[in-house]
């Protein structure tokens, strides 16, 4: 098995090559947003997915994350957290060649085409991080279902991924000129020539 920095790298590039819209975050790459389509009941919600590689990557599994909202037993509404078994308990380097041998698909992309598609579409209200969805799919399905589809119009559209990379931007990138002038002082002398 190669190095994990190598297999970090194979990974990502595979990744990147893939029709997942991949933005790195800093200069590193251990830390990305992927936009992700989801499937029924969240069709037509594109996500942006928030994921950070340990350096002990890929024998600790990848941290994961909704960057917009999402209504889903399995996700934490205020912080997009994931409860996802397989990926956060029983991640193994293997895992990976396993699925690439038998689906010829790496564990990154395979965490956007087996694993995110099966948490939304069997979602566990019995482990839940967002108890009050957990309880409405329990007690009333059509209710629950319209709320999915309710967060997916308010939160989940195209243009709604602009919008939350630009809040993850740090406030300290750019001052704006009142920033700058904040004193009432005026400033007396010349500017040199």
């Amino acid at each position: 098995m190669s190095s994990p920095s190598k297999r970090r790298e194979m990974d990502l590039m595979k990744l990147m090559m893939s029709d997942y819209k991949v933005e790195m975050i800093n200069d590193g790459m251990q830390e990305f947003y992927v936009d992700f389509h989801g499937p029924r009941p969240y069709h037509g919600g594109v996500w942006r997915i928030r994921v950070e590689l340990p350096d002990a990557y890929p024998y600790k599994s990848p941290s994961i994350g909704f960057v917009n909202k999402i209504y889903h037993p399995n996700v934490d509404e205020m912080s997009g957290s994931v409860c996802l078994d397989v990926i956060n308990q029983t991640w193994s380097p293997m895992f990976g060649h396993v699925v690439m041998l038998i689906f010829n698909v790496p564990d990154l992309v395979n965490v956007f085409e087996v694993f995110l598609p099966q948490l939304l579409l069997y979602p566990n209200p019995s482990d839940p991080l967002n108890g009050e969805a957990a309880a409405m799919m329990i007690r009333d399905k059509a209710n629950y279902e319209q709320r999915v589809k309710e967060y997916c119009e308010k939160y989940a559209k195209p243009e709604h991924i602009g919008a939350t990379a630009e809040e993850d931007k740090s406030s300290d990138d750019e001052l704006s000129e009142d920033d700058y002038a904040s004193s009432d002082e005026p400033v007396t002398g010349h500017a040199d020539p």
